[in-house]
């Protein structure tokens, strides 16, 4: 195995066969980490911006003023850079994070990425073994945890998703069955990698309060020049 790539893990899964590699980017001779899915690329350690955003932007939308007042709630947790940028928030008094996928989880337990450390010796982190989307779908019991903010990172977009069972989310039915897990004037985030999708955004007004598509421009060390993502955010309304 040459010294600038090494295939870390791989692992069948249901949606195809997951990779974590590490190699170092001839261009810039940095290491970079990557996630691959069957024949797709899902994230890189090269593009971080978007995903740290999604936490910035969805909770600076959030109502919450006082220290350590927010629950957030992650799905997706991929190199962990979205859940390490909630962690930065003060406000912040607890952080789960939902993926399907043991390797994933167990890639940071063991340490084995940039943030992996960081994350999971912050006491308020959670990492939880479970179906972000199943859980959206099962109506919040008495006792079951409503969110001050969700912050999503799974699909590539609202329109082309990793599996054909998360398309429901993307409905009004599929956000209002979300919005019944946020407190009252809780936030919903949503990163995407397609340009900001107006029929998308028409289904969020129906569901939410004042949504918003934020595109996040940032370097591309590969091209040269520079790309783009979009978050999306919108607040729940309130009874």
């Amino acid at each position: 195995m040459s010294a600038r790539f090494e295939e870390i893990d791989w692992q069948q899964t249901a949606m195809g066969d997951l990779s974590l590699r590490r190699r170092v980017e001839p261009s810039l001779g940095v290491e970079v980490f990557e996630v691959k899915l069957g024949d797709e690329y899902l994230m890189s350690s090269l593009f971080t911006v978007a995903e740290e955003e999604l936490a910035a932007l969805g909770l600076a939308a959030s109502v919450g003023e006082e220290a350590a007042s927010l629950d957030v709630l992650v799905g997706g947790l991929g190199l962990g850079y979205t859940a390490i940028a909630a962690l930065r928030d003060p406000r912040v008094r607890a952080l789960t994070v939902i993926d399907t996928m043991p390797a994933v989880i167990a890639w940071h337990e063991a340490g084995l990425l940039p943030v992996s450390t960081s994350l999971t010796t912050d006491a308020r982190t959670s990492l939880v073994l479970d179906d972000f989307f199943a859980l959206m779908r099962r109506p919040p019991g008495d006792d079951d945890a409503r969110w001050d903010a969700i912050l999503l990172d799974v699909d590539h977009s609202p329109r082309h998703q990793l599996d054909p069972s998360h398309a429901d989310l993307y409905t009004v039915p599929g956000l209002q069955a979300l919005a019944r897990h946020l407190v009252d004037g809780g936030v919903f985030a949503l990163w995407s990698d397609d340009p900001p999708d107006e029929e998308f955004l028409a289904t969020m007004e129906r569901v939410f309060v004042d949504p918003v598509a934020h595109i996040v421009d940032f370097a591309n060390p590969i091209t040269g020049g520079t790309s783009s993502n979009t978050v999306y955010v919108a607040r729940s309304r309130v009874a």
